[in-house]
C-alpha cells in the first residue's frame, strides 16, 4: 500500500479486535507517516461495521478497500483513478484480479474485468472483488454494507448499480486475491446461505433469491475450477480469451508482473498456443 505510485491518499487501518501485533505495528507506521490513521474497534465488530467505519471516517472523494490478506499492484490507485476520472458519471469501478493460495503462491488464472458492468450482469455473477473496488464515498455512505450474515460487499454493489449506469472495469489484474479456507467465501455451504441473504437484502423474495443463488453457484464453481487447474502455471498463462484470442500482451504482461515473473516475450516465456 505504501508503495503506491499515487501518493495523495490517506490510509485508514481498522483494527477489529486483533490479538497479534497489528495495532502496535500500525501505530508505529502512523507515527512515521501522517497519511496513516489507526482506528480501533472496542470489540470485534465484524467486516461490515469495520468497512462502514472506514467510509464514515474517510476524508477523500473516492474510497478503496484492501482486506488484510490481499495485495495491490503498486500502480493500482493511479491507473484506476485515471479510468474513473475519464468518466464523469462514474461512481463505482473495479479491476481484474489474479489469485494466490494461503501461502502466497500465485495461480495462473486471471478474472478479467469488463469495460462496463451493469446491474443485470452483476446479478448473474460477481466480477467485483471487494479489494479491487473504488467507489465514491458519498455513494457508499448511502449504501453501507449490511451485515456479516450475507456477502455484504456484493449486496452493496447491487444496490449501487440499481441507481448507477454501470461499474467501470480496468482489465489489468491490479489485485492479488488470497484464497484460503478460513475466509467467509471459502466455506461453500456457508457461502450459499450468505448469497441467499444477499439477494434477500436487495429485495428479492426467498424463492427468487434461491434461484439466483443456484445460477450464481454455477459460475462460482466454474471459476474455482479454473483457478485450481491453473495451479503451477505461469502467472499470465490463465489470461484466457483476451490473450489467446486477441493477443492482449498488455494484460499478459501485467499478470506476469503480479508474481514477479518475466514478462511475455522473454527467453523463458512464450505466448499460449
Amino acid at each position: 500500500m505504501l508503495r503506491q505510485t499515487w501518493r495523495d491518499f490517506e490510509l485508514l487501518i481498522i483494527d477489529d479486535g486483533s490479538q497479534d501485533a497489528t495495532a502496535e505495528i500500525a501505530e508505529r507506521l502512523a507515527e512515521e507517516d501522517g497519511r496513516i490513521v489507526l482506528l480501533r474497534n472496542r470489540k470485534n465488530a465484524g467486516v461490515s461495521a469495520s468497512r462502514n467505519l472506514g467510509v464514515a471516517e474517510a476524508g477523500g472523494e473516492w474510497v478503496a478497500f484492501l482486506d488484510s490478506d490481499d495485495l495491490w499492484r503498486e500502480d493500482k490507485l493511479e491507473k484506476q483513478l485515471a479510468v474513473l476520472e475519464a468518466h464523469p458519471d462514474a461512481v463505482l469501478g473495479y479491476t481484474a484480479s489474479s489469485f494466490m493460495d494461503g501461502e502466497g503462491r500465485p495461480y495462473g488464472y486471471i478474472q478479467e474485468a469488463e469495460r462496463k458492468t451493469d446491474y443485470r450482469t452483476l446479478l448473474r455473477r460477481n466480477l467485483l472483488s471487494c479489494s479491487s473496488v473504488m467507489v465514491r464515498r458519498e455513494v457508499m455512505l448511502r449504501h453501507p454494507m449490511g451485515g456479516d450474515r450475507m456477502h455484504e460487499d456484493y449486496a452493496a454493489w447491487l444496490e449501487i448499480l440499481r441507481e448507477a449506469r454501470c461499474a467501470y472495469g480496468l482489465n489489468e489484474p491490479l489485485l492479488v486475491y488470497r484464497m484460503h479456507g478460513q475466509s467467509k467465501s471459502g466455506n461453500r455451504m456457508r457461502s450459499v446461505g450468505m448469497m441467499v441473504g444477499s439477494y434477500r437484502h436487495v429485495g428479492y423474495s426467498r424463492p427468487a433469491a434461491v434461484l439466483l443463488t443456484l445460477r450464481y453457484a454455477v459460475h462460482s464453481v466454474c471459476k474455482r475450477g479454473k483457478i485450481r487447474r491453473s495451479e503451477g502455471r505461469g502467472a499470465y498463462a490463465g489470461t484466457g480469451t483476451s490473450f489467446k484470442k486477441t493477443g492482449d500482451a498488455r494484460l499478459a504482461a501485467s499478470a506476469a508482473a503480479v508474481s514477479g515473473e518475466e514478462k511475455p516475450g522473454g527467453p523463458e516465456q512464450r505466448p499460449l498456443p
